[in-house]
């Protein structure tokens, strides 16, 4: 199991073979999907609970990780907020999708560096303000990429990946939500 308490060391690959790793998956999948389409079809599941004031601890397959608040929150601040592992989910998806899709169309890119901000009223959190959102307002991303390529390929590679970013997608994007509270 890991948590990100524990702060897991990401092993160090290098360019070749990510190269192969990203080609081979992506030719897995291409052959995955051709002969049975429905296998594109994933279904992700995380499991929480609370703990201390306000925190929740989570379970992703073998994964554990924390989700707190700030003092200032009622929390115990021992580990990122919600809306803050949102923006790490974001950076997160986009280096992925950077590498899959720089791969895919023969783009080099040596480093990937990635910022999101956001930006939230609180008063309608606080009961405060029911006009404004609950949510983001705006987000900010901000890539940077290092490699031998023009800004012109560089463009080319951003569009492909706007269009094709599962949690960009989720940002950009309204997405039907279901939800059901059942008595425990």
């Amino acid at each position: 199991m890991t948590t990100l308490l524990d702060a897991p060391v990401v092993p160090e690959i290098s360019e070749k073979d990510r190269a192969e790793r990203l080609s081979a998956a992506g030719a897995a999948w291409s052959d995955r999907i051709d002969k049975n389409r429905s296998s594109a079809q994933l279904t992700y599941r995380v499991e929480g609970g609370g703990e201390g004031a306000v925190a929740t601890r989570l379970r992703a397959g073998k994964h554990e990780f924390v989700i707190d608040e700030p003092a200032a929150l009622a929390g115990d601040d021992v580990a990122a907020s919600p809306v803050e592992y949102a923006l790490g989910a974001l950076i997160g998806c986009q280096v992925v999708v950077y590498r899959l899709y720089a791969q895919a169309l023969g783009i080099k890119v040596d480093d990937i560096r990635v910022s999101a901000e956001g930006d939230i009223d609180a008063a309608r959190l606080l009961g405060k303000d029911p006009s404004v959102r609950p949510g983001f307002s705006d987000v900010r991303l901000h890539i940077e990429l290092a490699g031998p390529e023009t800004q012109e390929r560089y463009e080319q590679l951003r569009d492909a990946v706007d269009v094709n970013c599962p949690v960009l997608d989720l940002f950009a994007n309204a997405t039907p939500v279901s939800v059901t509270v059942a008595k425990a």
